[in-house]
């Protein structure tokens, strides 16, 4: 095997090799060049020696180079290619690699000798347990987020009717054609296959991407249509062509690997890496492939053991799973964003972080309320509204809520400190109980083994490492000895009290607490931006001295849910902080994390909220899917694993001294129309 066959992506070697390349794209610098630095190779100009090593993009057009050098010299070759979950758009498109395929022996798509993923798939015992499991997880995860190779395919488009046999166009002459052992007539008699061995059932030709845009021919086009076959170059979700096709045929595409993954047995005529192992039915098996295999093992050869991953907002080399996160963080993003949204009434100083959070895919406008509706329109835009700002009566724009995320900042919103999470919905309010939310959809959803798991860890993470909504800080006080009662204080007029409240104030809440908690010793927390001064919610403190034996305005929120044994809230954030910790909650509104059977509820109980999750369900929902967040360091998209990094740490998190000032003038005047729109 060669050098890159047995890479994980989580371990570069500890010394490093190197290697000589005559290709301008392994050489500049680049995300090739760095995943192959981290891996462990010193990347070269020049003439090689005999024990150096030479690459080459894969069988391409300009391999010859490298090839020939290595004739001359000696030395080893390398071959490297784009690893079987690539992007969310094409190379084509500006995106770069998130895994390669390094390969000391030959190239995947060739099977006129062994590559090292072939060696792999016929000589590694594939049985351990902690690796079929992952690899399980990785199939449906894949399934489940609608992620393939590339993801930039229309989620909303629709398959045509169930029942109709899947065939699958490539680009001519392509390398996985070119080398595959078969030529253009393996197309052909791939058709006339399909006809002939489904009898009366409608063919479906799947369009390769690149075909539909013009880019490159494939091998089908108009003149193959007919009565029983059509042409498909719609960009529909591959996992949703997979699902109602009763049969699939293909070369060597990986829509046929996929396929596999899908429950299909599909029908190839090529030599495709997946070809061979009793997996599929082959037209032409490759003859030295005799090993029979599951679906699980070909994906943990293929997807776990045998690429090259990389993280890009951490840089550096990771495991399969983390580079799934990123991708799921930026395919939900690219899916709510491909339309591009133009945002009503936004303060000034939150446009820049706007734009980074919205403006990744097609740029963010601004508009002033009254002409926002009809510039979305214009653009075909969806409108993006703040909160609980009021949306216009126009049912046909696609009306999405954005608000801070439950991860937020190391600081204040108040304090204009910028936000690395936001959560954006396109039902509701996740805090208005009136109305369903997507969030509401997300926590009654049935959960995954998989998100169960991560959710657990991401939660001890957060645990570990004290971590809250604001992580502002703050020292924590001797405390009474007793049973401690936190009672969470908030801004009044906050949309989750206006309207999951109903009516309970803050001197309300803490009333109620020590009316029923006679012996109890109560802590009252109150919102750092009441204290702060900025937001309206102040308890008299003679008033708050006869009902507390404590009032903490300081106090680290995460290290005081730690030191008490329950926690009372309206609809406070920090309840659902404390439900993470294993504290009991009592609310008295009606939070999003209530209702569910998770808390004691002396609020209104949300009718709809029938479902009983366990608490990782709701921490996924949460923490998860529900929000996007935004990498301080790199500036992108990127899973909330990264953000906990970061405010962790600290790194990429500076406060300068120009949000305070704004701050400081903001809470003068806070109707100024300067932080509005015009």
């Amino acid at each position: 095997m060669g050098p890159g066959a047995r890479a994980s992506g989580a371990d570069a070697p500890a010394t490093r090799r190197r290697l000589y390349a005559y290709n301008g794209g392994l050489l500049w610098p680049g995300r090739l060049r760095r995943i192959l630095t981290l891996a462990g190779y010193d990347l070269r100009l020049g003439r090689p020696g005999g024990d150096d090593w030479v690459a080459v993009w894969g069988k391409g057009p300009r391999a010859w180079r490298g090839e020939a050098m290595v004739e001359r010299t000696g030395a080893s070759l390398l071959r490297i290619e784009d690893a079987f979950l690539r992007s969310l758009r094409p190379g084509r498109a500006g995106d770069a690699p998130l895994g390669i395929l390094i390969d000391g022996s030959g190239v995947h798509y060739d099977a006129s000798q062994p590559s090292d993923l072939e060696t792999l798939l016929a000589t590694d015992p594939l049985d351990d347990a902690a690796l079929l499991s992952r690899a399980r997880d990785g199939i449906a995860r894949l399934q489940a987020s609608d992620i393939s190779k590339y993801s930039n395919h229309d989620a909303t488009a629709e398959a045509p009717p169930p029942g109709y046999v899947l065939v699958v166009d490539q680009l001519r002459g392509d390398a996985s054609v070119r080398h595959s052992g078969v030529g253009e007539n393996a197309f052909r008699e791939m058709l006339v296959f399909a006809q002939e061995e489904h009898p009366g059932a409608r063919i479906l030709i799947k369009t390769h991407p690149e075909t539909a845009q013009g880019l490159r021919p494939g091998y089908y086009g108009p003149e193959h249509a007919g009565d029983r076959v059509s042409l498909l170059s719609a960009r529909v979700s591959p996992w949703k062509l997979l699902d109602g096709a009763v049969g699939v045929y293909t070369v060597s595409s990986q829509l046929g690997f996929e396929a596999i993954l899908a429950g299909h047995r599909p029908r190839v005529f090529g030599r495709p890496f997946y070809a061979g192992w009793g997996l599929s039915a082959d037209e032409n098996p490759p003859p030295h492939r005799r090993r029979s295999l599951t679906r699980n093992q070909l994906f943990a050869a293929a997807m776990i053991l045998a690429p090259v991953w990389y993280d890009p907002c951490r840089d550096r080399l990771c495991r399969f799973e983390e580079v799934l996160d990123q991708l799921e963080a930026e395919v939900s993003a690219y899916r709510i964003d491909h339309k591009g949204h133009v945002a009503a009434s936004m303060r000034m100083w939150k446009r820049p972080f706007l734009r980074r959070f919205f403006g990744q895919t097609k740029p963010l406008r601004f508009s002033a309320p009254a002409r926002a509706p009809a510039r979305a329109r214009a653009h075909g835009a969806d409108l993006l509204l703040w909160g609980s700002e009021t949306a216009p009566e126009n049912k046909d724009l696609t009306i999405r809520r954005t608000e801070d995320g439950f991860l937020r900042s190391r600081g204040l919103g108040a304090a204009l400190v910028a936000p690395l999470s936001l959560v954006i919905d396109d039902l509701g309010n996740h805090y208005d109980p009136s109305r369903e939310s997507r969030l509401e959809r997300l926590i009654a959803a049935p959960a995954r083994p998989d998100q169960l798991a991560r959710a657990e860890a991401l939660v001890r993470r957060l645990v570990r490492d004290g971590l809250s909504k604001y992580n502002a800080g703050g020292a924590l006080p001797d405390l009474p000895r007793g049973h401690r009662i936190l009672v969470v204080g908030q801004v009044e007029d906050d949309a989750s009290v206006r309207l999951g409240g109903f009516g309970t104030d803050n001197l309300a809440l803490l009333e109620r607490a020590r009316a029923e908690n006679p012996g109890a010793v109560i802590l009252y927390k109150p919102h750092p931006d009441v204290v702060a001064g900025f937001r309206p919610g102040a308890i008299d403190s003679e008033r708050a001295a006869t009902l507390a034996e404590m009032v903490l305005p300081d106090a680290d929120p995460a290290a005081l849910i730690a030191a008490v044994d329950e926690v009372w809230t309206v609809t406070s954030l920090m309840g659902f902080e404390a439900l993470l910790r294993g504290k009991p909650v009592t609310c008295l509104g009606t939070p999003f994390y209530a209702g569910w059977g998770l808390t004691r509820d002396l609020g209104p109980v949300c009718p709809r909220r029938r479902a009983r999750p366990e608490l990782a369900a709701l921490a996924h929902a949460a923490l998860i899917a529900y929000p996007r967040y935004l990498d301080p360091v790199s500036g992108r998209l990127c899973p909330p694993e990264v953000v906990v990094e970061r405010l962790a740490s600290g790194q990429g998190l500076p406060r300068g001294r120009l949000n305070r000032t704004m701050s400081k003038i903001q809470g003068f005047w806070p109707g100024y129309r300067f932080f509005l729109k015009r």
